[in-house]
């Protein structure tokens, strides 16, 4: 019998995303490698998404990331929705484990399927933390998943920062990963003058900063990635006209802190990009900005530059002390003066090695040997049933 795994990516964004998405980066990286493995996976996500696999579950016509804006009582029953049709799935009785990345619902609600009445149980589960564990810890200081639901971290640094309960639930940490092209990185002579920041328009990611920094480095600046909902200056225009984007925080940032820096030539927004548009942005870029704001449990974009070559230069929180080697992939700095020096000097970092450090430590088969492991793991905890594939 072949191993089956239900891999949950919600409903918010399609699988892969047309632009912004992180944990559905991950879903579409990981999933063509469990299939390449051998593992047969039920994809739980929206309509639209166009990722192979065995069996796709749906429950929305349309991704619902946009209704993550509107206030919560108008929004809950979204996530739990989902759920229900997921829950409805395991009934059948013939996937092996689940691997969640629905925050909070999807392991609250396979804990209770598995406690619930006899003979209404589910398989074992393995939940992805995405987030900072700090944004729902009223629920990991008191979640006990009965030793069928466990985690894992995307850093050990998002893993330190959580609740001591969750800790002792989680089996470690995998980190994110991007796929490496078969084709050398651009030299630095090769690219093009501006350093990209790729990312969601928010003051945790640090527009303003780069903004800043970028100018008096003297270094062109290219921001991409969505305001709240809005992908483009025209969609950003009309919710503003109509209302509907009005009193968003990442909105109130962006027209009071990162628009004024905006001028179209020293400083550009270019919306949101994915696919082979992301590609190229960061293929030509000099180098990939993040002066993080706070502790950043895994990003995806760190491993989708290296992949390409192109070196990260960003503050020195979260994960990125643990994902860049400064001097060799990039340089870390822990204020504008010091991005300002890192910027000025990035002619000394190597594409080679950026690209190198992709395949060894950030490549998708990686990682999806290491989640085979813990699909193993997690089995053995929880007390048997049938066995993945090995790495």
């Amino acid at each position: 019998m072949t191993f089956t795994v239900l891999v949950n990516a919600g409903p918010w964004l399609n699988v892969p995303p047309q632009g912004y998405g992180g944990l559905e980066n991950v879903v579409a990286t990981l999933v063509p490698e469990l299939r390449r493995r051998g593992v047969r996976v039920v994809l739980a996500t929206v309509a639209g998404s166009t990722l192979a696999a065995d069996e796709t579950l749906v429950t929305f016509a349309q991704p619902r990331f946009a209704d993550l804006t509107r206030p919560y009582n108008t929004v809950a029953g979204i996530a739990h929705a989902h759920m229900a049709q997921v829950v409805a799935r395991l009934r059948t009785g013939d996937i092996d484990l689940v691997h969640d990345h629905l925050e909070v619902v999807g392991p609250a609600l396979l804990a209770a399927l598995r406690a619930g009445a006899p003979g209404d149980t589910a398989p074992p589960a393995l939940h992805t933390l995405h987030w900072d564990p700090e944004r729902a810890r009223p629920f990991y200081e008191s979640f006990d998943g009965g030793g069928g639901v466990w985690f894992n971290a995307v850093s050990q640094a998002q893993l330190d920062r959580a609740p001591a309960r969750l800790r002792s639930q989680a089996l470690g940490a995998v980190p994110l990963s991007a796929p490496v092209p078969a084709d050398p990185p651009l030299p630095m002579t090769g690219r093009e003058p501006y350093v990209l920041l790729l990312g969601r328009i928010t003051a945790l990611k640090g527009q303003d900063v780069a903004a800043r920094v970028c100018r008096r480095a003297g270094v062109p600046l290219v921001l991409a990635g969505p305001v709240a909902s809005a992908t483009t200056a025209e969609e950003l225009a009309t919710g503003l006209a109509d209302g509907s984007l009005v009193g968003n925080r990442d909105v109130d940032y962006w027209c009071d802190e990162v628009a004024p820096l905006v001028d179209d030539r020293a400083v550009r927004w270019v919306g949101a990009v994915g696919g082979a548009a992301k590609a190229d942005l960061l293929a030509r870029a000099r180098a990939l900005i993040l002066p993080i704001q706070w502790e950043e449990p895994g990003a995806t974009v760190v491993a989708e530059a290296f992949a390409v070559g192109t070196p990260v230069v960003g503050t020195p929180r979260g994960c990125l002390p643990s994902l860049v080697e400064p001097g060799a992939t990039g340089r870390l700095a822990a204020d504008e003066d010091g991005l300002v020096a890192a910027l000025r000097d990035l002619d000394s970092l190597d594409p080679e090695r950026c690209r190198r450090t992709a395949l060894e430590r950030f490549s998708p088969a990686r990682m999806a040997e290491q989640y085979l492991s813990l699909y193993d793991e997690v089995l053995r905890r929880a007390g048997g049933g049938r066995r993945p594939p090995s790495g």
